[in-house]
């Protein structure tokens, strides 16, 4: 039964990230696309959304299709995870908690999911499994390097932007 539970969270987790993603990317389904989510993201201080915007997009596009398919294990997963640790401390900063508050309730939760896949693995049931596959371990702690450097330089690098005059009022 562990192997369905975990299929079931990554094609939940992994299917929304990745249609999350092509929203930025693509488009797709009333999404931004990559000029749009420029835009957001250059309005979060990530300067040149240009080159954040399909970090982003690929980020969640493909950790969420590696974690569906439990594909290269835990790849997947630690890129979700860097966009949501994006997201929390940017989109969502200085919010409560609640989602209903514009606050980062989601990328936590998110991130919660990340992190227990990462202990627990794909499950029984993903192509890992059925290929045989087993990243070494240098593999994926150069994998969770770079997605932390990569987080580090984002969050590190914002620029502070001046409140929009359409932001509600302090």
């Amino acid at each position: 039964m562990q192997g369905l539970a975990l299929l079931i969270v990554r094609l939940v987790l992994g299917g929304l990230m990745a249609g999350h993603g092509a929203q930025k990317l693509f488009g797709w389904s009333g999404g931004p696309g990559l000029a749009g989510t420029a835009g957001f993201l250059e309005s979060l201080g990530l300067k040149p959304g240009s080159r954040w915007a399909p970090i982003a997009a690929v980020s969640e596009l493909g950790g969420g299709l590696l974690t569906a398919l439990g594909l290269f294990g835990p790849v997947g997963p630690l890129t979700i995870g860097g966009a949501m640790v994006i997201a929390a401390r940017t989109a969502h900063r200085d919010k409560p908690i609640w989602v209903t508050e514009g606050g980062p309730e989601l990328p936590v939760t998110n991130l919660a999911i990340v992190a227990a896949l990462i202990l627990a693995g794909p499950g029984s049931y993903s192509l890992d499994r059925a290929f045989g596959l087993r990243l070494p371990a240098p593999l994926v702690a150069l994998a969770a390097a770079a997605t932390a450097v990569g987080v580090a330089f984002g969050l590190n690098s914002r620029v502070e932007t001046a409140p929009s005059s359409l932001s509600p009022a302090a």
